[in-house]
């Protein structure tokens, strides 16, 4: 028999951690989970997450803030991950133009915190999350790892559109020189606009949602002329897990699509479904899912956002053999049965 495997899961209570605990839990993982529980959104609905991880012998729940003096570092030390996936974070792109220090605290300082756990006591593997916004204003898409912001075509690939995007990048950057200084492996993965069931209030499919079930109008920015690479979780957590096996290693011989570093163990990874959605079918599809006809409020676009996002996955094929495919209609479907039985509307 194999030695259990420990994993830490920053953000365990959140959505997409929520899911990855329940497959890491699955696979027969020791995971331990930790969340601030923070009010960005209904705590309520975090405490269910966690209430239902907890049915599993195999997780382990610490309710704290990784920006916490000594709180990551004393976790690893005791709990000594063999693998972490770090997904706490102040998300949000609109919520950053108002509160922007919440960003510095969670997502630099709560980064810090992590690398510096990570670098006394030494995981197999780090996997950190970021985000597709911080490709910024490049109109040149689909959007790919190896995109600079140094060469005529790509220009703007590195200009951030909202602080969130920055801190995100920030991340990227912080790793990296880890990855370099203390030969931590780590994979930055980047996802694409994720979905589905268990999702944040936040999120546009479960606003859209709430609102047609209920018969009020909803906001559509940019006058509906947007499109998403929208990934289903079940899709992100499958490639985060197939990601935890590919260990980065330094090479001599990198790929001309692989973005790994020349001199860390460090690469960054799209995971998205390749194929960018048009808001206005998105809509359609949520209410072919509720039965409903939306009540639109056109409206401008909102600072901080982009108006269209597209994912290369060729590298996460290379890397792990699989690539999302969940469709938008199978999505929002299993979105809305979900949020139904859950509100018991």
């Amino acid at each position: 028999m194999t030695e259990q495997r420990t994993a830490l899961v920053t953000g365990s209570a959140g959505f997409i951690g929520f899911h990855l605990c329940q497959r890491l839990l699955r696979d027969g993982f020791r995971v331990i989970g930790l969340d601030a529980m923070t009010d960005y959104y209904d705590v309520a609905l975090k405490q269910r997450r966690h209430q239902i991880l907890l049915q599993s012998e195999g997780f382990t729940a610490c309710e704290d803030r990784l920006e916490g003096e000594q709180v990551l570092h004393n976790l690893f030390e005791k709990y000594r991950p063999d693998v972490v996936v770090h997904l706490a974070a102040q998300a949000g792109v609109r919520y950053s133009i108002d509160n922007p220090r919440s960003y510095v605290q969670s997502n630099l300082i709560g980064t810090h915190e992590l690398l510096e756990a990570g670098r006394a006591f030494p995981p197999a593997h780090m996997l950190l999350a970021s985000t597709s916004s911080v490709y910024g204003a490049n109109t040149q898409m689909p959007y790919a790892e190896t995109d600079k912001a140094d060469t005529q075509i790509r220009r703007y690939a590195d200009t951030q559109m909202s602080f969130y995007a920055a801190t995100k990048k920030a991340n990227e950057a912080m790793a990296h020189s880890y990855a370099h200084l203390f030969g931590l492996p780590i994979t930055m993965f980047r996802f694409f606009t994720v979905y589905g069931p268990w999702g944040r209030p936040d999120m546009a499919l479960y606003k859209f949602t709430r609102n047609i079930l209920a018969g009020e109008p909803i906001d559509v920015y940019n006058h509906g002329e947007m499109s998403r690479d929208f990934t289903y979780v079940s899709d992100l957590v499958e490639a985060i897990r197939l990601l935890i096996e590919a260990v980065p290693e330094r090479s001599e011989n990198i790929a001309p699509n692989d973005s790994m570093s020349p001199v860390a163990p460090w690469r960054a990874v799209n995971v998205g479904n390749s194929e960018p959605v048009k808001l206005m079918d998105f809509i359609a599809a949520i209410e072919k899912a509720t039965g409903k006809t939306a009540k639109l409020n056109m409206m401008d676009m909102q600072a901080g956002d982009v108006p269209a996002t597209w994912a290369n996955a060729q590298l996460l094929k290379d890397l792990t053999g699989y690539q999302p495919q969940t469709s938008v209609a199978q999505g929002v479907e299993e979105f809305v049965r979900w949020y139904c039985d859950y509100y018991q509307t």
